[in-house]
């Protein structure tokens, strides 16, 4: 089922309610509550909760030692394949990773870095004469307002490292992953494809696309951990041990992956 502009603005906001550091405001939000509500032991006693809770909480979510094994292994789950030259592929699918939108400030839209490095990818690919064919699906993912949609400025930016025009197509009108999916099989089919996208993203991608009947070869790139995780704690400093701002990214992007590969699932949709 395709989503409503209301229903993609609920599914937007729903993913929002789903950040870690968002967990922690509600929770020192509703310790701020009990402390300016009349004080009595029951109250007192469940401020002190709420507040421990909301540090322990922050602490977890933005800490190395938690984030990075649990985004490494997200990208751990596809390795890279080994691509021989005289494999021949119907297409190089690369998916879209979001788009600076232009303004007063930024004078033109600018691509992502997951948006070019993916992009980068799947040029890679096709140099390689891996596939005839380069697909970048992407629209746009702002529910509330018109914006530029990121197929065309990754094709763009294809252009520019090499891709002749006429082997380059583009679908956007996709809003999600599953969308990327359902899209992409309008264009071109159920066929054998490369599917390129972050290697975080790439478990969920892989089986949506998977789901819509493609032949799937997943080639994750745009990796934000450098080891896999049972080999994060080999050679600590004491940077990978004090809290950041980075780690707090990571989980976020962790959990928002799981979660969507819950809620596909539960859906029906993987």
């Amino acid at each position: 089922m395709e989503l409503s502009p209301f229903l993609f603005g609920v599914y937007k906001l729903v993913k929002y309610a789903l950040y870690p550091l968002n967990w922690v405001l509600l929770l020192m939000s509703l310790t701020t509550l009990l402390l300016w509500l009349p004080i009595t032991p029951r109250r007192l006693r469940w401020a002190r909760i709420g507040s421990i809770g909301g540090l322990i909480l922050l602490f977890t979510i933005s800490s190395p030692l938690i984030a990075r094994p649990l985004l490494g292994s997200l990208e751990a789950w596809h390795a890279t394949p080994l691509l021989l030259k005289g494999e021949a592929y119907d297409a190089i699918v690369v998916l879209a990773g979001g788009l600076l939108q232009p303004g007063t400030l930024r004078p033109t839209a600018d691509l992502s870095s997951h948006s070019r490095n993916r992009t980068t990818c799947g040029v890679d690919l096709y140099q390689q004469g891996l596939a005839p064919k380069l697909v970048f699906t992407g629209g746009s993912g702002n529910p509330f307002r018109e914006a530029l949609k990121d197929a065309p400025e990754m094709k763009r930016w294809a252009e520019r490292l090499g891709v002749p025009r006429e082997a380059i197509l583009i679908e956007e009108l996709s809003r999600t992953t599953y969308e990327n999916a359902t899209e992409t099989k309008r264009l071109l089919g159920p066929t054998s494809i490369l599917l390129v996208t972050s290697a975080s993203h790439l478990p969920r991608a892989a089986a949506l696309f998977r789901k819509q009947g493609f032949h799937v070869t997943p080639v994750p790139c745009d990796f934000l951990m450098q080891n896999r995780p049972e080999d994060n704690f080999q050679h600590l400093d004491p940077f990978d041990v004090l809290p950041n701002d980075h780690a707090i990214e990571q989980t976020t992007g962790a959990v928002t992956e799981l979660a969507g590969m819950a809620i596909y699932w539960l859906t029906g949709k993987l």
